[in-house]
């Protein structure tokens, strides 16, 4: 019974702060509900390459612009994939400085990380993020409250795999993103690995199978901002 009762408040704990489809502390939109077929691909921990300017190359081939959550640290590691990233004409936002989840564990520290990945994105773009998204989808109410003093609106999503950081198998990757895809859906793939460098092959192999098997069901694609409705970058 014991164990029956942790592993119960492990689930709803999970559904509380970390499911996409979670709203219970404070809005934090995953999709939007548009009338036409419309998706916002979206990707995470990166950069890391040479999979971000793989995937921007695939995506830009399709006329698509992606949003791309980055890391502060991997900024400053590969500064020329979000120089290209950025001149491609994809939206970039905030997905913290480390990518560790021992930040939101002490006092301050991801709201020191939010802000210090701002300062390295607007050095490198020359304009500040106005979209944010937490490491694992973490959400609580003095988080959320914090993000949108900052003028930051924080994107959920819906992961194209659950176990996309260890799955070897882009092509099911593919199959379960295209299944789970709806009209508003924002995808999310990751391109790095919780901030670090990472193979993403796999990753690469499912952006391409996914796209051109939502173009073929006739989906178009936009950008997170166009697809909620609110700036990508701060005025």
């Amino acid at each position: 019974m014991v164990a029956l009762g942790l592993v119960a408040a492990l689930v709803l704990a999970y559904a509380l702060f970390m499911l996409p489809q979670s709203q219970v502390f404070g809005r934090y939109p995953y999709r939007s509900h548009p009338r036409d077929r419309v998706v916002a691909l979206t990707f995470d921990d990166g950069p890391n390459e040479p999979y971000t300017s793989q995937i921007a190359d695939f995506l830009e081939s399709r006329g698509i612009r992606g949003t791309f959550f980055q890391v502060g640290r991997c900024v400053q590691r590969y500064p020329a994939a979000t120089d290209r990233i950025a001149a491609g004409g994809h939206v970039i936002g905030n997905h913290s400085l480390t990518h560790r989840f021992t930040t939101y564990l002490r006092p301050g520290a991801f709201r020191r990380e939010v802000d210090r990945t701002q300062d390295v994105l607007t050095e490198r773009l020359g304009r500040t993020p106005a979209l944010a998204r937490t490491p694992w989808l973490w959400r609580q109410p003095a988080l959320l409250r914090m993000l949108r003093q900052r003028r930051l609106e924080p994107v959920a999503g819906v992961f194209c795999h659950p176990l996309e950081v260890f799955h070897r198998d882009g092509a099911a990757m593919a199959r379960r993103a295209i299944a789970q895809t709806r009209p508003g859906t924002i995808l999310i793939f990751h391109d790095g690995f919780d901030g670090r460098v990472g193979d993403r092959t796999q990753t690469v192999k499912a952006v391409r199978l996914t796209v051109d098997g939502l173009i073929e069901r006739g989906y178009r694609f936009v950008t997170v901002d166009e697809l909620l409705g609110v700036p990508a970058y701060r005025s």
